[in-house]
């Protein structure tokens, strides 16, 4: 069994590539040598911040807890507030991110495997 307060976990700011435009904050809830392949995380986003467009090599699910976000695709973009629950496919090119008047955070379920796409013009 795996419990863990989100309260008591270190928020560290993410300053990778993936990052178009931030500050973005994830705390690790669990990783993926403890769940037997999920790294589980809660993502915050400042107001405007973004993630670069990228893909998976697996699925993400995301779960909206806080503020309003945006999920989107090179062909569409959908607005998301808490409550909403995203699947990601694999190798679907995507970003997310909170809108320019919200922070925005997020639970992240996903394998590791991640890297940056240029999206294709549809």
């Amino acid at each position: 069994m795996i419990v863990v307060n989100s309260n008591a976990v270190e928020s560290v700011q993410t300053k990778d590539e993936i990052v178009g435009k931030g500050p973005v904050y994830r705390k690790v809830l669990a990783e993926p040598r403890d769940t037997g392949g999920y790294g589980i995380l809660l993502v915050t986003f400042a107001p405007g911040a973004k993630l670069n467009y990228h893909v998976h090599d697996s699925e993400q699910i995301l779960f909206v807890t806080d503020g309003e976000g945006i999920v989107a695709t090179p062909d569409e973009e959908k607005k998301v507030t808490p409550g909403t629950f995203i699947l990601i496919k694999p190798g679907e090119v995507h970003w997310h991110g909170a809108t320019e008047k919200s922070s925005f955070t997020h639970l992240a379920i996903q394998k590791p495997g991640i890297r940056l796409a240029k999206p294709a013009k549809g």
